[in-house]
C-alpha cells in the first residue's frame, strides 16, 4: 500500500489544485454574457446570413458510408498481421466479410449514394397523373364504420 501512497498523493493535489483554479476563476472574473460574448466568432468576421436550418440527408449518408469502409479497414490490419496463423479459415472469413462490404457498396452505387450532380427527375407513371385520381377515389376511410356522418 506505501507504494501507491504518492500516487494517491498526486491525484489529491491534482483535485485540489482544480478546485481552486475554478473558484479562483468564478471570484476573479464572474460571468456577465452580453450579446457579443454570446454571437458566434468566426475569423472576425460578422455573419451576413443566417446559418442554415438543417444539413441535407446527403451529407449523413456519406458520413455513414465513410464509416462503414473506415471500420472495414480498420477489421483489414489485425487480418494482415496474423494472416498466416489463420489459414484457410481466415481467408475464407475475410473473403466472405469482404464481399458482403463489396456487395454493400455496389447497392449504395447503384442507388445513387455517391452521385453529386443535381437530383435527377422522377418520370411520373401514367397512373400518378391521371385526371381520374382524387383523393375521394384513393384515399380510403379507415374506421368510419358505424360513426354518424356530421
Amino acid at each position: 500500500m506505501a507504494q501507491f501512497l504518492p500516487i494517491l498523493a498526486l491525484m489529491v493535489l491534482a483535485g485540489l489544485f482544480a478546485g481552486i483554479s475554478f473558484a479562483a476563476s468564478r471570484i476573479l472574473n464572474p460571468p456577465r454574457p452580453t450579446p457579443a460574448k454570446i454571437a458566434p466568432y468566426e475569423c472576425g468576421i460578422v455573419d451576413q446570413t443566417d446559418p442554415p436550418q438543417r444539413f441535407p440527408v446527403r451529407f449523413f449518408l456519406i458520413a455513414m458510408i465513410f464509416i462503414v469502409f473506415d471500420i472495414e479497414i480498420i477489421f483489414f490490419f489485425p487480418f494482415a498481421l496474423t494472416v498466416e496463423e489463420l489459414g484457410g479459415f481466415g481467408v475464407i472469413s475475410i473473403a466472405i466479410f469482404t464481399l458482403a462490404v463489396f456487395e454493400s457498396f455496389i447497392f449504395l452505387i447503384s442507388k445513387g449514394a455517391l452521385d453529386w450532380g443535381p437530383a435527377k427527375q422522377v418520370r411520373r407513371s401514367k397512373a400518378m397523373t391521371d385526371s381520374g385520381r382524387t383523393a375521394q377515389t384513393t384515399v380510403r376511410a379507415v374506421g368510419l364504420e358505424g360513426r354518424e356522418a356530421a
